[in-house]
């Protein structure tokens, strides 16, 4: 119950003294982003120190969870020795695994892995996964299509009965540029309302890792997602999307209260 009372206390106090709301809304606000890093790291480290070993090949996902995965992997690798060969699924992954001075790989050298670490957007109770919130959902599914066993980490507001339950943003989903208007009306002829995703520090629409755009599929309800992701792959103008059925083996979830619930793969 360690954050959960950390918050309740810091709310307690917060209300005690004699604040702005404004300043005490953002003082809140800033132990609550706390709590949600901290999930992060405790879903992070233990998945590394539980599926992590010498010699292993491992995938490196995108995202903000990932950031403390490489960092535990990183010290890992430099207390016990392990050699680690690290294949990125993003620019950003690519990076994190340069700058900490791990041994970076790629698909070409190393197709065949162990091990993919990645995050989520959201996952529910079959493991199935959103993912794509950051664009880099093509490689992410490549990498984690190479991997033995793909292994989610993330915090407690990931977690979920059904898609959809905490993800509001919809499906991300990869498109050729030429194609996003049918693609788009495609998906509507689907259930779903499609958006094409806009940047945020350009004029324009976001541009992916492959020069592409992504339009987020907003639905209602759940789905029968394998026959859903069957019709989106199969449609043309369509690179990838950020539906990820069958390939999660087992998700770590940073809790509120300090500790880290597992969910595995339900047995067929």
């Amino acid at each position: 119950m360690i954050l959960s009372r950390t918050l309740t206390h810091s709310t307690t106090l917060l209300n005690s003294l004699q604040l702005s709301s404004t300043l005490r809304t953002t003082l809140l606000f800033r132990t609550m982003t706390s709590m949600v890093e901290q999930a992060k790291d405790a879903a992070a480290e233990r998945a590394v120190k539980e599926h992590v070993y010498d010699g292993c090949r491992l995938g490196v996902g995108s995202g903000s969870t990932v950031v403390y995965a490489v960092k535990h992997l990183c010290a890992l690798v430099n207390k016990s020795g392990f050699k680690v060969t690290c294949v990125p699924t993003s620019f950003q992954a690519r990076q994190l695994i340069i700058e900490n001075g791990l041994d970076l790989s790629d698909l070409s050298q190393t197709p065949e892995l162990d091990i993919v670490i990645d995050g989520a957007d959201e996952c529910d109770a079959s493991l199935t996964l959103i993912k794509g919130g950051g664009g880099c959902q093509l490689q992410e599914k490549i990498v984690a299509a190479c991997g033995k066993k793909m292994v989610v980490i993330a915090d407690y507001r990931k977690k979920s009965k059904e898609l959809g339950d905490q993800w509001k943003k919809g499906i991300p989903i990869e498109v050729v540029p030429m194609a996003y208007v049918p693609v788009m009306n495609k998906l509507r002829g689907f259930g779903l309302d499609p958006v094409l995703r806009m940047a945020q520090n350009k004029a324009g629409p976001v541009v992916t890792d492959n020069s592409n755009f992504v339009v987020d599929a907003k639905f209602t309800g759940p789905h029968n997602w394998d026959v859903l992701e069957t019709k989106l792959s199969r449609t043309p103008g369509i690179v990838e999307t950020g539906l990820f059925v069958g390939y999660a083996s087992v998700a770590y979830f940073g809790m509120e209260d300090g500790s880290v619930s597992v969910l595995h793969k339900p047995a067929l």
